[in-house]
């Protein structure tokens, strides 16, 4: 990576002719990313003496492609990673993928079935080798959309989840687990899908609800019966308790009974377990506990038998005239016959519930019995939890904290076996003898007649988990591990708090000897439309990120998407919006080609103060306010904050007012105008470098051309270097109010922005005496000539403007208008001083509603101050 940032063939500042009328982002963009790829900008070097930056970018599925989602965190990491790259740090982000193993596996399993075949028909060694020609024809599209967006990221460094390098990590962090006993196997209760035949995490659950139906059925006879409410009949085939509170009155005589399950021919036990709510329903459960969690728990503390009644398919197994219906036509056919018998006390449809959905296929999820391998968490959560409770790793905003430890304190133990071919494949290998063993990546597994290896692959969570440490050469001791780790931030949303950020510390601690595996958690919200509602695939608002990118530039939705990033806070954004950010990008360049024009320049020192004018002092001064401004708000991840302070300053500072004042300079040329020129130069750079690491594309082709330097990539990040004029402040200050309040006079009495108006100003003995020529320029203010007449007299701080507009208003009517207005304000003065006077009011109102009033009153008397004063500059009809 080139260290300098010198002029290519020391080449002078280019001129306007180089920038076009117009930005075009779809002209530069893809020609700016392409030329920082290959002059090694992103690349980290591991033998740098500078200090480290590191973050790894949350690997996305394979399957996946660029979404509002990845667009909103992707720009602030970038952002991130290039400020800290200009601040002099060796700044790597590190790209890479997840296999995602449903997902990818689902894609080829119906590229398979469209060919009227399965999996099960090539063979699993054969179905792999298909799936990694998939990954190779069409995975990893998303990375080509990245570019798009201008990620920054290391390419060179590029790593997916079933590499050989990360897949030999996944193999020995699980047999470093099995030999610490952290990993074991056992039948425990999981999420199971029964069209992607595999159990799936928590995460892979999507809740919604759905109508279904609630039927209270009777069990046993006469005084000895029970009622249990269900909303999955089907499962009643494999009840093997019903459970009550023990201190439940109505129905201790019937504990360690048995009782009649309806349909059977068996009989079941009446438990007493805490567990139970005696206030819900009858206060009576059934207990299924192969089929449900809390059920399964009962069964475990009463010993009680675990009966499994569906298939993986969910398909009903139990002998009997429901054997071979699927679950939900077993549903209708329980509920039927237990209507016949007359066991059915009362039924609600249609009954609106949770339930849980895989989010692959949409399948309704069934809790199921099964054998399956499992991480130990409870030291793991325990030293995941005092790393941020110590102080170790920050977690920002300070509030999420509660969230992450809901999750590390309360965990339960993972579930880490998938049913699937697609994935790392667990290695343990069983033998004849019911040996097992587990294999690290330099043994050689057992062979010989009767062992077999696990047919299971790891959750992709589990790989993922490692993902700070082996993406970076573990388990070998690399120089980029030993350079680049810890990292320091970790940017997520705070919805996978426990699915990935606290399997990243668990593992990250546990492998690392203690070390974090990253210095900061900055959680981020989601993206919502407009009106804050969840965008998604199914809904009409589902945007895609390219559709903006093409019609308004990456730049636009960067931008709009870090103005709304609030730590922890969700995004609404709207097209509109990224409209206004297009128009933003427009106005920088246009000031830009304007500067370039009147010959700004960055060459040579600045001149010193006393040479330079007011203007000149005020937007420095303001410059390196911003600069400190802007840093106070990046270390504090405050995204939103900073592009408001910059879109602010920028627009309304440096455009709006320095650039405007400045042409009134350069009119008149001299040894000021020389100054402002030289100021407006090191404005402009400076803001160019402050809106980089946010608006990459923009800011390089307007950078260069007005500095003649190779990148601002690699220019050096804006110090602040202490300069202030509070006197230049206070004096630009009057200089707009004045010019403001004259603007909304005009305004006010129907001028057209660009009319002239004769005008008188009386300037003597204020800080505005050498500001006529701006104020005059700026305000369309003719010089009087002989005949004026002065129709209207503003007195604004400590000035005078007098205006002669004979002619060009009708002053009767402007003066029933202004009367209309007065008369309004007055009686909004008369309501507030009315509540604001009332005692009782006064007691019992809350502070904020009384501050609301006091706000109106002051409203009310300024507008009262200003009507009347434009009344009385107004000429007697």
């Amino acid at each position: 990576m080139t260290d300098t940032n010198q002029r290519p063939g020391g080449a002078a500042p280019s001129s306007p002719d180089d920038l076009p009328t117009q930005y075009v982002p779809a002209e530069v963009e893809g020609t700016l990313y392409e030329r920082w790829v290959e002059r090694g900008y992103f690349e980290a070097d591991a033998k740098s003496d500078k200090p480290p930056y590191t973050i790894v970018i949350p690997p996305p599925n394979v399957t996946g492609s660029l979404h509002l989602g990845h667009a909103f965190q992707h720009t602030l990491m970038d952002a991130l990673t290039r400020r800290k790259r200009m601040q002099g740090y060796e700044s790597l982000w590190l790209p890479g993928m997840d296999h995602a193993g449903i997902a990818t596996q689902n894609k080829v399993e119906q590229q398979l079935a469209d060919e009227g075949r399965s999996r099960h028909d090539l063979g699993r060694e054969a179905f792999v080798e298909r799936v990694w020609q998939w990954k190779s024809e069409y995975g990893g599209r998303i990375l080509g959309q990245m570019r798009r967006l201008g990620d920054g990221v290391d390419w060179s460094r590029e790593r997916f989840t079933m590499d050989e390098g990360l897949s030999r990590a996944v193999l020995t962090i699980f047999k470093r687990l099995y030999d610490d006993g952290l990993v074991y196997r056992a039948e425990r209760i999981i999420n199971w899908c029964p069209r992607c035949l595999t159990a799936i995490s928590d995460i892979e659950v999507e809740y919604q609800d759905d109508d279904g139906e609630l039927v209270s059925i009777r069990y046993g006879e006469g005084d000895d019966s029970l009622v249990v409410a269900t909303t999955r009949a089907e499962t009643m085939l494999g009840d093997t308790a019903v459970a009550v509170h023990p201190d439940d009155e109505r129905y201790r005589h019937l504990v360690g009974t048995r009782i009649k399950l309806p349909l059977t021919d068996r009989t079941i036990p009446v438990v007493a377990d805490a567990h139970v709510d005696p206030e819900f329903g009858t206060g009576a459960v059934k207990v299924t506990p192969a089929h449900d969690p809390n059920d399964f728990a009962i069964g475990q503390r009463h010993d009680l038998e675990a009966l499994t009644v569906m298939d993986e398919r969910g398909v009903i197994t139990v002998h009997g005239p429901f054997q071979g219906l699927d679950r939900f036509e077993a549903r209708s056919a329980i509920v039927g016959a237990l209507r016949e018998q007359g066991r059915i006390v009362a039924e609600k449809r249609p009954y609106v519930h949770s339930v849980g959905h895989c989010s692959r296929c949409k399948t309704t999820v069934e809790p199921r019995l099964s054998m399956q391998w499992w991480v130990k968490v409870g030291p793991l959560a325990k030293a995941a939890g005092d790393a941020v409770r110590d102080g170790r790793v920050a977690i920002h905003p300070a509030e999420m904290s509660r969230r992450y430890f809901d999750w590390v304190d309360n965990m339960h133990d993972w579930c880490i076996s998938r049913q699937l071919w697609w994935g790392h494949r667990i290695p343990v290998w069983y033998g004849p003898n019911d040996e097992v063993v587990c294999v690290g990546p330099d043994e050689e597994p057992p062979s010989g007649e009767g062992w077999t290896q696990e047919s299971d692959v790891l959750d992709t969570w589990f790989s993922s988990g490692l993902w700070p440490f082996s993406t970076l050469g573990w388990p070998e001791q690399t120089p980029d591990l030993a350079k680049f780790y810890p990292t320091d931030v970790l940017l997520t949303g705070h919805d996978i708090i426990f699915f990935w950020v606290a399997r990243m510390m668990m593992f990250g601690l546990y492998a690392m000897d203690g070390q974090i595996p990253f210095g900061t958690i900055a959680l981020t919200g989601l993206v919502r439309d407009e009106h804050g509602k969840k965008m998604s695939k199914s809904n009409p608002n589902s945007v895609d990120p390219l559709d903006w990118m093409d019609a308004y530039g990456a730049d636009a939705v960067r931008f709009t998407l870090a103005r709304g990033a609030n730590p922890g806070a969700d995004v609404p954004i709207g097209e509109d919006w990224v409209q206004g950010s297009r128009n933003f990008a427009n106005k920088i360049w246009n000031a830009t080609r304007f500067a370039l024009m009147n010959g700004a320049t960055i060459e040579g020192e600045l001149p010193p103060a006393e040479r330079q004018s007011a203007a000149d002092r005020w937007i420095l001064s303001r410059l390196n306010s911003v600069v400190a401004e802007v840093d106070a708000y990046y270390d504090d991840f405050q995204f939103a904050k900073l592009s408001d302070a910059l879109f602010h300053f920028a627009w309304d500072e440096v455009f709006d007012w320095y650039v405007e004042l400045s042409k009134t300079t350069f009119a008149a040329g001299g040894e000021a105008a020389n100054a402002s020129r030289r100021v407006l130069g090191e404005v402009l750079d400076v803001t160019l470098r402050l809106l980089h690491p946010i608006v990459p594309f923009v800011t390089e082709q307007l950078w260069t051309t007005l500095t003649g330097r190779e990148s601002v990539v690699i220019a050096e990040w804006p110090k602040d270097s202490g300069f202030r004029d509070a006197a230049a402040e206070a004096e630009i200050a009057t200089l707009q109010q004045v010019i403001t309040e004259v603007r909304r006079f005009r305004a006010d009495q129907g001028l057209q922005p660009g009319q002239r108006v004769p005008a008188r100003l009386t300037l003597d003995g204020t800080p505005l005496a050498p500001h006529e020529d701006a104020i005059r320029s700026l305000l369309r203010l003719q010089p009087v000539e002989e005949g004026f007449t002065a129709t209207a007299s503003l007195p604004v701080a400590g000035a005078r403007v007098e205006l002669d507009l004979s002619g060009a208003i009708d002053f009767a009517a402007e003066r029933k208008r202004l009367a209309k207005d007065l008369a309004v304000a007055e009686k909004e003065q008369k309501q507030a001083n009315a509540k604001l006077g009332n005692s009782g009011f006064l007691a019992k109102a809350p502070e904020k509603v009384v501050e609301g009033i006091r706000a109106r009153l002051a409203t009310a008397e300024a507008d009262i101050e200003r009507i009347t004063a434009q009344l009385a500059s107004l000429p007697e009809a």
